[in-house]
């Protein structure tokens, strides 16, 4: 009777340590479990990390056991809501039941949006939707991320230019299952920002046997010019198994080649467009000869003659003043006027008066 009273003791003092333990994770918890298409459900949450933003959505095939299968795709994207936890990481939130695009069994599916995933989903009867049974669960292994996954690989001059980033997602995955699994097809979705995923199928090649683990490497390709915050997330079997962080740089070489674009056609534009205006403008008529400015022709310098030496011929002739010939003086100058009479006398060199030649 003293064992059980102190195993009794035992269990009563573990259990608040298990309520505790519990609690840690987060959970999720509905003001009603039924509602119709077009009513609300309260979501109530606890567990999660403060001050973290969650995305709140009513999926269809899927339960808390297996998750959602399918993805999103499950789900009725267009009325799901957001919210943030507050500081004790909790938060309630109203949302409006929709019919998700698969049948039924469905649930309330709250998971992250930023940050280290994480998720929770709490059962909900949709009044009036559909329900089919789920696809049977794939017999064989069982893959587990066991390490953190990490994106490898930079980016190139094409890179810079705007060519698609690309990169490559490097993890450890293990067999947690009891048969081996051969080429498993993994899903790898990118996402920019709050916006959902973009999922695109991976194989790897190769077997991983029960209890195994290998590494596994996946390219991860986003589109031309892409640039921001952009997660990259890993499924398997309908399951998120990890999300890794991806910051692309701005290319910044198109940003230079649309700036010299702006700057180059312009300037072309504007040249092209003064030639055909100088071709077509009317020409003017060439100025008179007379109106012309002419430069005038330089003139060359002369230097005096040189005086010949004393002592050659040149010096001993004699100098005559301009207009003398040598020999004699000059003639006087005829006149031809038809007023005098021609003499053919003998010219006298005296002046004539009135009183007659002296």
């Amino acid at each position: 009777m003293r064992r059980i009273g102190v195993l009794v003791v035992a269990v009563l003092l573990l259990l608040p340590l298990a309520g505790v333990a519990a609690a840690d994770g987060p959970a999720v918890r509905l003001s009603v479990a039924q509602a119709g298409t077009g009513g609300s459900v309260t979501v109530h949450g606890t567990g999660w990390r403060p001050h973290t933003l969650l995305m709140l959505l009513v999926c269809g095939r899927a339960t808390p056991s297996r998750g959602v299968i399918g993805g999103t795709n499950s789900c009725a994207n267009a009325d799901g809501r957001a919210v943030t936890t507050d500081a004790r990481g909790a938060f309630a939130k109203k949302l409006p039941v929709a019919e998700p695009p698969v049948p039924c069994p469905c649930v309330v599916h709250v998971a992250t949006v930023t940050g280290t995933p994480a998720q929770a989903d709490a059962v909900l009867d949709v009044a009036g939707h559909p329900v089919a049974p789920l696809p049977a669960e794939p017999s064989g292994g069982r893959l587990s991320v066991l390490s953190d996954t990490r994106l490898t690989g930079s980016g190139s001059l094409l890179t810079w230019f705007g060519a698609p980033p690309s990169r490559t997602l490097v993890f450890t995955a293990g067999n947690l299952g009891t048969t081996p699994v051969k080429d498993p097809v993994f899903q790898i979705g990118t996402a920019h920002g709050v916006f959902a995923p973009q999922w695109d199928d991976r194989q790897w090649h190769g077997t991983l046997a029960p209890g195994g683990k290998a590494q596994i490497e996946l390219p991860v390709e986003l589109s031309a010019g892409a640039h921001g915050d952009y997660s990259v997330s890993l499924k398997y079997g309908g399951k998120l198994l990890a999300e890794q962080p991806w910051g692309v740089g701005r290319p910044w070489g198109m940003t230079l080649f649309w700036i010299l674009l702006c700057l180059v056609v312009p300037a072309a534009l504007f040249r092209a467009g003064m030639a055909v205006v100088d071709r077509m403008r009317p020409r003017r008529p060439a100025a008179p000869s007379r109106f012309r400015l002419t430069r005038p022709a330089p003139r060359a310098r002369t230097r005096p003659p040189k005086s010949p030496p004393a002592d050659s011929p040149a010096a001993a002739l004699p100098w005559f003043a301009p207009g003398e010939a040598p020999g004699g003086p000059r003639p006087a100058p005829h006149d031809d006027s038809p007023t005098r009479p021609h003499d053919d006398g003998p010219t006298s060199r005296t002046t004539p008066t009135r009183k007659g030649p002296t």
